[in-house]
């Protein structure tokens, strides 16, 4: 990446650092996931029980395997082989975690929080029950406002989701969103964290990359 395109990012993720703080979130800006990764781990205390949500972000920056290396447990729905029944059990986990690991779908230069969920379990566990809640989140992942952030999850993140998981929803073949009324839809919560919640212990860590959708 050349350095005016660098320089701009890291100005973005800046402005977007102050305004979160200044929202009572703890947040911060490193390069790369690599820098990411070795920030999540100054959180991680020996014998943690580790939550994962539906996130790409989180499995490309490589961090469960490494907690699962160093012994930690890892509530992760998404592990190959689960039953429906399994499945639900460790999403249920995830709520009680001493660290809960995931993205935000969006995050505004206003210094807010976006995200939709389907089942409502990953916005669940980001607002409130672990203990320690980490959000990590590419460049990419920053809008200017809540209105462009709901637009960016319903017509970028929400069809590549789809397409993904191979559910049959229109905006998946459509490439954006008609507000469908499918028994597959995807979009069903929407959470906007304008201030950090009261009880939750939450750290934003913005990457100068391009991660997830």
């Amino acid at each position: 990446m050349d350095s005016v395109k660098q320089g701009w990012i890291e100005g973005r993720m800046k402005g977007a650092v102050e305004k979160l703080k200044a929202h009572d979130f703890a947040a911060t800006c490193v390069k790369t996931k690599a820098e990411a990764v070795k920030e999540i781990w100054r959180h991680v205390t020996p014998e943690m029980k580790v939550g994962v949500g539906g996130s790409m972000t989180i499995r490309e920056i490589g961090i469960l395997d490494q907690l699962r290396g160093k012994g930690h447990l890892v509530y992760d729905h998404w592990a190959p082989g689960l039953s429906r029944e399994e499945s639900l059990l460790l999403r249920k986990f995830q709520m009680s975690s001493d660290l809960f690991l995931s993205s935000s779908n969006a995050v505004t230069m206003n210094g807010e929080l976006v995200n939709i969920d389907g089942a409502g379990n990953r916005v669940n566990s980001i607002t409130f029950g672990p203990e320690k809640v980490v959000l990590v989140a590419g460049f990419n992942k920053l809008v200017e406002d809540i209105q462009e952030a709901i637009k960016r999850i319903k017509n970028v993140v929400t069809p590549m989701n789809a397409r993904r998981l191979n559910i049959e929803v229109p905006c998946a073949k459509l490439g954006h969103c008609v507000d469908c009324n499918s028994p597959d839809r995807l979009c069903r919560a929407v959470v906007i964290l304008e201030r950090k919640p009261l009880l939750t212990d939450l750290l934003v860590i913005l990457v100068g990359e391009e991660l997830g959708y």
